[in-house]
């Protein structure tokens, strides 16, 4: 699926973050998870049937209504919105991307250290 997804939109992204993490939800037990001031039910059913329209949503019914599930994974959307990010904000510069982690102190000595392991481990010769 990845080389045919497209990236979530900013209203879409946080209805599959709730998915992905809480799990099946009805459009109402969406409601919560939002930040004031919160969307209208109405706004939130629309998005959650554009993003089954787009194969990555899908439902099941209970009852008189619809339960909805993500059927695309994170990983789906990972690399293209880690790609668009850094393009974006950081001018395609991956560098730059780190080192703004690093002033903002969103990334340790010790991470930075097991991602320079990493790193050196790809470029081994077999």
């Amino acid at each position: 699926m990845a080389s045919k997804t497209k990236r979530l939109t900013e209203k879409e992204a946080p209805i599959m973050s709730m998915l992905w993490e809480h799990g099946p939800m009805f459009v109402r037990e969406m409601l919560p998870h939002y930040d004031e001031p919160r969307p209208h039910v109405n706004t939130v059913s629309t998005i959650v049937r554009i993003l089954e329209d787009k194969g990555y949503v899908a439902h099941e019914a209970v009852g008189g209504s619809h339960r909805y599930y993500a059927v695309a994974m994170p990983a789906d959307f990972r690399e293209r919105s880690l790609a668009q990010v850094v393009k974006n904000y950081f001018n395609n510069s991956y560098a730059s991307a780190v080192s703004a982690l690093v002033e903002e102190e969103k990334i340790s000595v010790d991470e930075l250290r097991r991602i320079i392991d990493m790193v050196e481990q790809r470029n081994k010769p077999s």
